[in-house]
């Protein structure tokens, strides 16, 4: 047989060999796809890989630091009416750009704030032509992801977002409730109980801390919750809404990841630093500041009593404390008013009390249940009132939902808060997950087991710092010294520690006049408390065991601490400047609270003795010959 008749033979029979295998095995597996998205300084921040698996078209998105994991390989995707984008996905194209932006904040851990991110927008085809656009962000202390879907894509019916976190690492957790208040209690990632939990969950890894946050939520979506599995590691993203309404195009809100040591998650600002920019022109109205909140002191009957709120009002004056704020109680129900009186309402005594304040320095903000904020009419009816009587904040209670419903609510009664220049605190409500950039006159939220609860543990009091109030302003209302169920009780000085380790634009000092004047030592530290803070610091701390840290008011530092355990002697690093430093220290003695003056270098470790299950509390200012306080008049 000639040779070219012999390579033709070979070829097919090759060529048969072929066919028949793909009849066997099917089309050639195409190949997987993977790209990196580095932070702003690609050698120690977080690194984020994002892969397309060739074979089924899912993504998935790993997290490292360091070159070790910090969230495994987790699934990426979201369903809508229209299509099912968790899978089936082809790869178009990729944009990058670096995100900058400077902006200042009314309240929280630093004032003037830079926010670096590099920015990935991945696109994407899906089934039916459905588009799909994934924007992932890397900043040095955070990865967060997106889904951008184009007008027509119908209405969302579930993510499959889930983090998945190496099966040991460390967690802390809260059972998930619709107002966010409940412990964080320890766990393991695959041990924690099969249930809900808050958003806000803290996991230690190989490759460093992770907070699960969320940012940028608004009305145009449904709040997230975390869905976990006894035996596994993953945690799903469950919405309140099995279906979240879209009539056109839709940015979902960041599902982010804080990512560093413990430092650097403490101090982290990145749920702000996702959130859009403030909607409020004018700020110069909005001024943060202590208050007297006397709710734990005489509940009901004292909010009814004009004489008494006079009272509270020159004790406010006193103290230098800028405002009272007046809980349930006040007012009566605007049925029983003719709103068409021009002395409406007749029966309010808050005009009065805020005419009384107002020639003391002292500005007063009044509690009213969202049922009464409800709709427009309201609205409309409330607001303006509360503006001409000259009243400077409202306390908003008892939203108990996170719903896309209640979530327009928040869009509308933001816009109209800002409008009458009311100070906002939100109770019985959702956490801040970006709310107070975009929204500065909201002073504080609650969503968190703070002192009106009778079920805290030492534990709770030392985790809160790193996970519930990263995330933003926090009204725990520390204070209620009268309060013998509180989980420091044998620590005065651990209650005071609180006023600065917590975090809250609005700091509502929860005890009794009475309580203070008894702690004259408390009392003058309480009164020194700034409006806001210029830095903050984590000196010490793991959490569920102890918690320290340091925030700046111009040159001096404010210090606050708590500590789970037996009576001991803590070791405190003392990280601020070099130099020579005052710490004027408030510590728990045998009698009661003691002062303790000491000079510390910067740097140096502070030894502080501390009761089982308390803290400390300290003012550091820079030390100088003849020094002896960093009290101010």
């Amino acid at each position: 047989m000639p040779r070219s008749y012999r390579r033709s033979a070979v070829a097919f029979l090759l060529c048969g060999v072929l066919a028949m295998t793909l009849f066997i095995t099917g089309p050639a597996q195409a190949k997987d796809s993977a790209w990196t998205v580095r932070g702003p300084s690609p050698h120690s921040g977080p690194l984020a890989q994002l892969r397309l698996d060739g074979a089924s078209g899912a993504l998935t998105l790993h997290v490292s630091r360091g070159g070790r994991t910090v969230v495994e390989p987790s699934p990426v995707g979201i369903v809508t009416e229209r299509a099912d984008l968790s899978h089936g996905l082809r790869y178009l194209g990729r944009h990058d750009r670096t995100v900058v932006e400077r902006y200042r904040s009314t309240v929280g851990k630093e004032r003037s704030r830079t926010a670096r991110m590099t920015e990935t927008r991945f696109q994407f085809r899906g089934s039916a032509s459905a588009r799909l656009d994934l924007v992932v962000r890397v900043s040095d202390d955070g990865v967060a992801y997106r889904y951008v879907l184009p007008s027509g894509s119908g209405d969302v019916l579930g993510e499959t977002s889930a983090f998945t976190l190496p099966a040991d690492a460390a967690a802390w957790l809260g059972d998930y409730r619709k107002d966010n208040e409940n412990l964080f209690k320890e766990y393991t990632a695959a041990t924690a109980p099969t249930g809900e939990y808050m958003s806000q969950a803290l996991f230690e890894t190989a490759g460093g801390y992770a907070l699960i946050a969320e940012s940028d939520l608004s009305g145009r979506y449904s709040a997230a919750r975390l869905i976990h599995q006894q035996g596994q590691p993953t945690y799903r993203i469950g919405l309140w809404d099995q279906r979240v309404a879209s009539g056109g195009p839709l940015s979902t809100p960041w599902r982010a990841m804080i990512v560093g040591d413990l430092a650097t998650v403490t101090q982290s600002t990145f749920t702000d630093d996702l959130a859009p920019a403030s909607r409020v022109a004018d700020t110069s109205w909005i001024r943060p500041g202590p208050a007297l909140w006397t709710w734990l002191a005489g509940g009901k009957p004292a909010g009814q009593s004009l004489s008494i709120q006079k009272g509270y009002v020159d004790y406010a004056t006193q103290r230098g404390w800028p405002y009272v704020v007046v809980d349930a109680g006040w007012y009566f129900d605007p049925d029983q008013w003719d709103v068409t009186d021009p002395d409406w309402p007749r029966n309010s005594w808050i005009p009065q009390l805020v005419d009384y304040a107002r020639e003391r320095h002292v500005g007063i903000q009044v509690w009213i249940h969202h049922r009464d904020l409800d709709t427009a009419e309201e609205r409309e009816l409330w607001l303006p009132t509360l503006e001409k009587w000259g009243v400077k904040g409202v306390k908003i209670d008892f939203m108990d939902s996170e719903a896309q419903e209640t979530l327009r609510w928040y869009d509308e009664i933001l816009k109209a808060t800002a409008d009458h220049h009311l100070l906002v605190n939100f109770h019985g409500s959702t956490i801040p997950k970006g709310i107070q950039r975009t929204w500065p006159q909201v002073m504080s939220m609650e969503g968190v087991n703070g002192e009106e609860k009778r079920t805290n543990t030492p534990q709770h009091l030392a985790t809160l710092p790193f996970t519930r109030n990263v995330i933003g302003s926090m009204d725990f209302t520390p204070g209620a010294f009268h309060r013998a169920e509180r989980p420091n009780a044998g620590s005065d000085a651990g209650e005071v520690g609180l006023s600065v380790l917590y975090e809250s634009g609005i700091q509502d000092l929860a005890g009794t006049p009475e309580s203070y004047d008894a702690r004259p030592l408390a009392r003058r530290f309480l009164e020194q408390i700034p409006a806001t803070w210029d830095r903050t610091r984590l000196l010490t701390g793991r959490p569920g065991e102890s918690a320290v840290l340091a925030r700046a008011s111009g040159s001096r530092w404010f210090i606050g601490g708590t500590f789970t355990g037996p009576a001991h002697t803590a070791e405190v690093p003392l990280r601020l400047e070099p130099g020579r430093w005052l710490v004027d220290l408030l510590l728990d003695g045998p009698d009661g609270l003691v002062r303790t003056p000491t000079v510390v270098r910067g740097g140096q470790t502070l030894s502080v003795p501390v009761t089982a299950d308390g803290g400390f509390a300290a003012i550091a200012c820079r030390w100088r010959p003849g020094l002896s306080t960093c009290d101010r008049p």
